[in-house]
């Protein structure tokens, strides 16, 4: 039977979701990846082992996560109810919907209907009264505003969630939908998004800004720009990479050779730190203070550990931001 390390809270550092009192790890793990069927389930359990036993108190999950879809949750909570159950009020527990689930018109964006069914499925997988936080996933632009954040409402009060999340907004409809959710007294406090040295649409599409103003924080997922920020590229394409594996998310036209001359520059400056260049990438962004936690994904516990030392050197100097900024914009 698991036992949590008693050693667990000494190093990790939490910070509160904006103006909130809710306070999260500055990594976090996604189970976006390696939590489907397709994954190996004694694995899965040493991630989550390795990531609890150091400090690491936050799961975030998405209904379509596998594969199959719900898989990731499934497995998840088979963990969750054989391992972890007497620490599940030291857990964050995290999932969304917003992306295709199910067959016809009613699985898929961000109406009342979708939502609350999701959501009520989710749980049913996961084994779990509520979830600790639930988002929508990603703006929908037919479903008026209002629905979705009502539905945001009911799933709040009905206690099926402790607080609401938004994922994928952009900067304006953040600013619109934080004006709805806070006339209704819906404890809003966190929005995901992607960000990473190589990917700045939260700067230019106003979300950063926005976070910061609206005093809600901020988790980034694809920390590491799928792999592309690690030392796996830097001499091109191994043959077990995700990219050879599943191309649908990191595409071969996204390693051609002018990112390669970025990414090893970014490499140097790394080098220069003391840092692996996937530490420097994370460090980079916990050192901005819009952003409370950095998901990171993992396929073994050793990356975990690696990555959650991304956190003990988060300073940089302004040479360091704008040399950085010079090779990667």
């Amino acid at each position: 039977m698991y036992i949590a390390s008693e050693k667990r809270y000494e190093s990790m550092k939490y910070q509160r979701c904006g103006k909130s009192g809710l306070k999260l790890p500055v990594v976090s793990l996604g189970l976006w990846h390696n939590f489907g069927d397709t994954g190996v389930y004694s694995n899965m359990e040493q991630l989550i082992f390795t990531s609890f036993d150091n400090g690491i108190t936050h799961f975030d999950l998405a209904n379509n996560y596998g594969p199959k879809y719900g898989s990731a949750e499934s497995n998840f909570g088979k963990i969750l109810n054989e391992h972890l159950k007497p620490y599940r009020d030291e857990l964050i527990v995290s999932t969304k919907a917003g992306y295709d689930m199910w067959e016809g018109p009613y699985g898929n964006w961000g109406s009342r209907k979708y939502l609350i069914a999701s959501l009520d499925q989710s749980l049913q997988r996961m084994g779990l009264e509520y979830v600790d936080i639930f988002y929508h996933h990603r703006m929908d632009p037919e479903t008026p505003l209002e629905e979705t954040c009502g539905a945001l409402e009911q799933i709040i009060r009905s206690g099926k969630a402790l607080y609401a999340g938004l994922s994928n907004y952009d900067g304006p409809t953040l600013e619109k939908a934080c004006d709805i959710l806070t006339e209704r007294h819906v404890p809003f406090v966190i929005n995901q998004n992607r960000y990473n040295i190589l990917d700045r649409a939260v700067e230019a599409n106003g979300l950063l800004n926005m976070t910061k103003k609206l005093g809600k924080g901020l988790i980034t997922f694809s920390p590491l720009a799928q792999g592309r920020l690690s030392d796996r590229y830097l001499d091109g394409i191994p043959e077990d990479s995700r990219l050879k594996k599943d191309g649908r998310f990191l595409k071969e036209d996204m390693i051609n050779e002018e990112i390669l001359s970025r990414i090893r520059k970014l490499n140097e400056i790394a080098k220069r730190r003391g840092q692996t260049l996937a530490e420097m990438a994370l460090s980079w962004l916990l050192f901005h203070d819009e952003v409370t936690s950095v998901l990171i994904g993992a396929s073994k516990p050793a990356q975990i550990l690696d990555n959650i030392k991304a956190a003990e050197n988060t300073d940089f100097s302004q040479e360091e931001l704008d040399e950085i900024d010079q090779t990667a914009v």
